[in-house]
């Protein structure tokens, strides 16, 4: 077991380089900064492309069947849950209204886990090493979709996660006692925001409005990308200790442990991807890992907490946002993992799946391409027809 362990971790996380930590932990700080700067010009961006029109512009995602495919698609293409969510926090700050983006993060959830199940596919030429595997990378899966089965529809009638969201961020943000000249980090990062939107100020609304999107994306995709880089070197000590620690102590622990190794790197995919060759390789059993992958969905929201501190435009909206795919996430586990019926419900899915695709691999393909891909698009085509 602990062999496996070892080589499971050091397959995914490489080791430190001869770069020194104390350059490294600089680079991660410049990266966070511009990640940051990246999401104000988004939401800039936004603001200077729709005016007042944001809601219009965005009507076709006012259903939110059609808000839940995009964020699902849209991160299933990007395999990064971070990036996407804070694109969509960039974007609410420039005036997406709260509710069409709601659906959407939750589908990123679901997108997310495309990529532990592409890489339980590694595993595929033994029959029992993939039945495993294959179980072990669709329970985060299943997970997701049940949490979107029980909260989906709470959100369309009761606005259940809005309310909470905003009720969160009504406390870091208090416009009548000018918070905002308080905001060191939204102050520090205007240098760069005001100086792109100097750069485009002489294109017309909306293109200069689509370059700042545009080049914020850009900038995501490059400081999230390099961030999770040098975090799993800087890490790769102690988020193997939590694992030796966590795995197999409890769901408490477990639960725990996962989410702490999610903020260490940044990367909820990396996380439960680490899981799958443990699981393949039968050290631990599906049940143990369990609440390990329960705790990245709940890890990886600090990203957009991180990038909602100082977007430029509605940060309070922002903020809401960012709460809400921390609440959403956090009910998600204490729901389904408190309520004993529904506990293991995903488990079960997982475990029938891999041994269904272990006998039939062109089943494992149809799963992928169905659920992330097929289904949300088939949803998107009827949505918009209706």
């Amino acid at each position: 077991m602990e062999h496996a362990l070892e080589e499971a971790v050091s397959e995914e996380m490489p080791t430190t380089g001869s770069h020194s930590p104390i350059l490294q932990w600089i680079s991660v700080a410049v990266l966070v900064y511009f990640l940051i700067c990246a999401v104000g010009l988004i939401g800039t961006g936004f603001k200077t492309a729709t005016g007042d029109e944001a809601e219009e512009m965005f009507g076709f995602a006012t259903n939110p069947f059609a808000g839940l495919v995009v964020g699902t698609v849209a991160t299933a293409l990007i395999q990064s849950s971070s990036t996407v969510t804070s694109i969509i926090v960039g974007l609410v700050a420039g005036g997406l209204p709260v509710s069409v983006a709601v659906p959407m993060v939750m589908g990123a959830n679901i997108g997310t886990s495309i990529t532990n199940t592409i890489v339980s596919l590694g595993h595929v030429r033994q029959k029992k090493e993939f039945a495993r595997a294959f179980a072990a990378a669709t329970v985060h899966d299943f997970f997701n979709l049940l949490s979107v089965v029980i909260f989906l529809p709470l959100e369309m009638m009761f606005g259940l996660l809005e309310k909470i969201g905003s009720l969160l961020a009504g406390f870091f943000v208090v416009e009548d006692a000018s918070m905002k000249g308080m905001n060191f980090v939204k102050a520090s990062t205007a240098p760069v925001v005001n100086s792109a939107k100097h750069l485009v100020e002489n294109l017309s609304d909306g293109l200069g409005g689509l370059t700042l999107i545009f080049a914020g994306i850009v900038l995501i995709f490059l400081t999230i990308h390099y961030v999770g880089k040098l975090l799993k070197q800087l890490m790769v000590g102690r988020a193997k200790d939590i694992m030796h620690a966590a795995i197999g102590k409890g769901p408490l622990s477990g639960i725990a442990s996962g989410t702490l190794v999610t903020v260490l790197v940044q990367s909820s995919s990396t996380t439960t991807s680490l899981m799958v060759p443990l699981a393949g390789s039968g050290a631990f059993g599906l049940k143990q890992i369990y609440p390990f992958t329960l705790g990245a969905n709940i890890g990886t929201c600090i990203t957009a907490l991180l990038a909602a501190t100082a977007v430029d435009g509605n940060q309070a909206a922002a903020l809401q946002i960012a709460f809400i795919h921390l609440t959403y996430n956090v009910l998600g586990v204490v729901v389904i993992y408190g309520i004993p019926f529904l506990r293991f419900l995903p488990v079960r899915a997982a475990e029938w799946l891999g041994a269904t695709a272990s006998e039939n691999k062109l089943i494992a393909l149809a799963y992928i391409v169905g659920v992330f891909f097929l289904i949300p698009g088939l949803c998107l085509g009827i949505s918009s027809i209706l």
